[in-house]
């Protein structure tokens, strides 16, 4: 690609160099954005007083029969991106004078605020925040002022953890990830349970997050009925770990939904009994199991796997006997749907995503704390996923003969 082509000075700008340059004695890049915060402030000012001049229609020492008048300045520091720099805002008698360059009550002018929304997302903590901020433009930031900063969120995602959802989701995944959180001089260590659904068109969306709550039917109950006030009215699968008390509130909330225990944690769980030199090999046989073409051929698999490696790893297998008959729905589809159901990339990504977040800080001050930086990390993750999943039509055209009560209210975006 060929570079653009630099455009000539033209004479005017060759001027206003000149006269910085005389102006300000400038014999280095620091000497350049001192000057540059001198300029900005100044013209700042400039516009202030023009304001002020159009706000009350006569010009500082002229005469005027407006009850209005000038009456002093308020010094105010704002913050740009060549650091802290005070200006004079001229403050009327009445006070209905409305600044428009720099309004009322903003002290910051570079967008720094929409940074440190950024890098609280990233997981950084306050402190961190509060150097890198300085590093960058030259002045402290509190930790006080970065809460204050984000605290703003908190309306932004109330209203997001009310807002109104589709009627029918396909699939939808429930779980887990846990964080260190400070709790009155304690730290304690709490879940956050995050709600992922398939959409209609294929789409992922996060429905909500849960922090902190004990698991209980009870507690299951809730979270499913608050998804039932917002508008949802079927989910047809939902994917889950062992999960408390959730098979009771999904047969009480959503009597017609399949729950799916989660096949990844499954597995997960049975190795977490194998020691490693067996780890392959047993990982392998499972796969004999949950790839079987029907659930009997799965069943003769599960007695095979547990015969073989009863001896060595005992109570590895009785959590496939105990758990089988939310194992087995899985059996009835198609390695497609299976694949969106069992594999771990619809949910990864976003757990990937806020695993980072506890890389970046070990402990958060509050649950507060970690719902703004789980939100903000939700919101990030979500803008990669604009495509449907793989081999989606084919899903829900198996989905639709399967399920045909549940998504008659919904109609087919396979065409679109």
């Amino acid at each position: 690609m060929a570079r653009r082509k630099r455009e000539p000075m033209s004479e005017g700008k060759k001027n206003i160099i000149g006269m910085l340059l005389e102006e300000y004695d400038i014999k280095s890049a620091k000497d350049i954005e001192d000057a540059l915060k001198d300029l900005l402030g100044g013209t700042i000012q400039e516009m202030l007083e023009s304001e002020m001049d159009e706000h009350l229609g006569y010009q500082e020492y002229e005469c005027s029969s407006n009850p209005d008048y000038r009456n002093g300045r308020k010094t105010k520091k704002i913050r740009g991106n060549f650091g802290e720099t005070e200006i004079e805002v001229p403050q009327d008698r009445d006070g209905s004078f409305e600044p428009k360059v720099v309004k009322k009550r903003q002290k910051d002018i570079s967008g720094i605020e929409q940074k440190i929304i950024s890098l609280y997302a990233k997981g950084m903590t306050t402190r961190q925040i509060s150097e890198t901020i300085e590093d960058i433009y030259g002045f402290e930031v509190s930790d006080g002022m970065v809460s204050d900063i984000t605290d703003r969120l908190l309306p932004q995602i109330e209203d997001w953890q009310k807002r109104p959802l589709d009627e029918v989701y396909p699939i939808v995944f429930i779980d887990a990830v846990h964080f260190s959180v400070r709790d009155n001089g304690q730290i304690r260590k709490l879940a956050a349970y995050v709600i992922l659904a398939v959409s209609m068109t294929g789409h992922k969306e996060v429905l909500s997050i849960h922090i902190g709550e004990n698991e209980s039917a009870k507690y299951w109950l809730g979270v499913l009925n608050e998804l039932k006030n917002r508008g949802v009215k079927d989910i047809l699968v939902i994917c889950a770990d062992g999960l408390t008390g959730m098979k009771e509130a999904v047969s009480a909330a959503f009597p017609q939904t399949e729950l799916q225990r989660c096949i990844v944690h499954q597995v997960r769980n049975t190795l977490k009994y194998v020691g490693e030199k067996n780890k392959k090999e047993y990982a392998n046989d499972l796969k004999t199991i949950y790839h079987a073409p029907s659930e009997d051929a799965a069943l003769e698999a599960l007695d095979r796997v547990t015969e073989k490696w009863e001896d060595d790893y005992p109570n590895a297998m009785k959590s496939w006997y105990k758990n089988w008959d939310v194992i087995s729905p899985i059996f009835k589809f198609s390695s497609d749907v299976r694949k969106v159901i069992y594999t771990t990339n619809a949910i990864e990504s976003l757990n990937s995503g806020y695993r980072r977040l506890n890389k970046q800080r070990s402990v958060f001050p509050s649950d507060t704390a970690l719902l703004k930086a789980l939100y903000l990390a939700t919101h990030e993750i979500a803008k990669k996923w604009t495509m449907p999943l793989r081999n989606w039509g084919k899903v829900l055209g198996e989905l639709e003969i399967m399920y045909p009560c549940l998504l008659y209210t919904s109609p087919s975006p396979r065409d679109s």
